[in-house]
């Protein structure tokens, strides 16, 4: 069991860990919500005085988790857009996964449960990878630009533009709604010729979707794997 603090009624669980520096000591949450101490000395450091220190931080970052939709739980996965049931059938070591969106659900055959992150991974790669293959070229068209190569990888943001014209895309990009997987291809597209977030940059991103800040914070509240 991990220690535990209240406050301002909200009991917040947290981990005590050694950082790589040796002089800060810093917070961060981890995607479960458990809040992480980092110190140089973990030993020498009164965690409850420095959670309190940053009390406003902790309880600002835990409203926007509770808010947050996670891709994966231990229950469920989401995929383009719906929640999926994760029904886990055990094998003797035969692995496959089979989605039934229809009964929204989606059953792992497998030996051990630690493996049906890995098949989610395999099969989102290979949706995410059909989706940006059938769509970024009706975009880029419509949109007036081109890009040298387009890539689905394991990243850890929803999408990158290099200099070059290369644009890269998360493996996780199938489990976004339709609007969401939209925005996120338009927005990499629109640094082909814009590389920051200027008014210029903002001004070509309306144009491709009006209602770009809608769903750019939509986006915000999908916590990846």
């Amino acid at each position: 069991m991990l220690p535990t603090i209240n406050l301002r009624g909200r009991i917040v669980e947290y981990n005590i860990l050694k950082g790589k520096t040796r002089r800060y000591t810093y917070l961060r949450f981890r995607d479960d919500g458990v809040l992480e101490v980092v110190a140089p000395n973990p030993r020498a450091l009164d965690a409850e005085a420095a959670i309190r220190e940053q009390q406003a931080w902790v309880l600002k970052h835990l409203d926007q988790l509770s808010r947050s939709v996670r891709v994966l739980t231990s229950e469920s996965v989401m995929f383009d857009g719906a929640r999926l049931k994760i029904v886990f059938e055990k094998t003797d070591g035969r692995e496959s996964l089979v989605p039934n969106p229809a009964r929204s659900e989606v059953i792992i055959y497998a030996s051990s449960r630690q493996v049906v992150r890995e098949l989610i991974r395999r099969w989102f790669l290979m949706e995410s990878s059909r989706y940006v293959v059938n769509e970024l070229p009706f975009l880029a068209k419509r949109m007036g630009v081109s890009y040298r190569r387009a890539d689905v990888r394991e990243i850890k943001n929803w999408g990158y533009c290099t200099r070059d014209g290369r644009l890269v895309f998360s493996w996780q990009l199938i489990a976004l709604p339709a609007r969401l997987r939209e925005y996120v291809l338009c927005h990499e597209l629109v640094h082909l010729t814009e590389h920051n977030h200027s008014k210029a940059f903002r001004l070509k991103l309306a144009s491709a979707l009006p209602d770009y800040k809608q769903r750019e914070r939509e986006l915000g509240s999908t916590i990846p794997l």
